[in-house]
């Protein structure tokens, strides 16, 4: 099945009946990738609650927030699920950061891509590989290059079918889903880190910066991107 067929299929299909009709179109080969970010977590309710066939999976990449570890942990207390979590391949790590340091990310953009290929994008592929559906917390107005994507796409990177089920909602809006449904978000959100990755490269935002100001902050903006999310260029 392509994309445009799914398309059409699913049509206005939104929020867990959207999830409902691709699990049943890919019985056990939908997986759901959580960073439990706030969008995150609003997918991460309506697999909980409903108990779709859909597998759960984290990247720990090492150097998250103690306050992402800790709702890690309510996520788990909150909702029947198993998180399913990858962690970067030792041998890479050590030879990378014996080769330039624990820092040295700072220090120009090919360092940075290449912790974030070692922390995130080896062990993704490894998480995702012989699945179908790929599902995302990814919302277009994250970033510029976001508003590039579609809610449904073929990610020809990953040779896999990407589905963003919040992708049209405003952040002002996933805010107030999660406190009308009392859903557990990272307190970060509430104290200027609209997007949250790992500590060193993550700050708080001002008022009528960027929403990805705050990640590697020290970048230009069109190069804010991990390399988990290709987009056409």
């Amino acid at each position: 099945m392509n994309v445009k067929e799914l398309k059409e299929i699913i049509g206005d299909k939104k929020g867990v009946e959207l999830l409902q009709t691709v699990t049943s179109l890919f019985p056990k080969e939908v997986i759901f990738s959580t960073s439990f970010g706030i969008e995150d977590q609003i997918i991460t309710e309506w697999i909980g609650k409903n108990n779709l066939d859909i597998q759960l999976f984290t990247l720990d990449t090492g150097r998250l927030f103690k306050e992402t570890y800790s709702l890690w942990s309510r996520t788990l207390e909150r909702y029947p699920l198993q998180i399913k979590t990858y962690s970067p391949n030792n041998t890479l790590l050590e030879d990378f950061i014996s080769k330039k340091g624990p820092n040295s990310f700072y220090e120009s953009v090919e360092n940075r891509k290449e912790c974030c290929r070692i922390r995130k994008i080896e062990p993704l592929q490894r998480a995702i590989s012989g699945k179908k559906v790929w599902i995302t917390g990814i919302r277009s107005d994250q970033s510029t290059n976001r508003h590039d994507m579609d809610f449904i796409e073929y990610d020809e990177v990953n040779q896999i079918i990407k589905i963003h089920p919040l992708f049209d909602w405003t952040f002002e809006e996933v805010k107030k889903y999660c406190k009308e449904h009392y859903i557990p978000y990272n307190v970060l959100h509430d104290k200027g880190f609209p997007s949250i990755g790992c500590q060193p490269c993550t700050r708080a935002i001002q008022e009528g910066e960027d929403f990805r100001a705050g990640r590697w902050w020290w970048e230009d903006q069109s190069k804010k991107e991990c390399g988990l999310h290709a987009v056409k260029s």
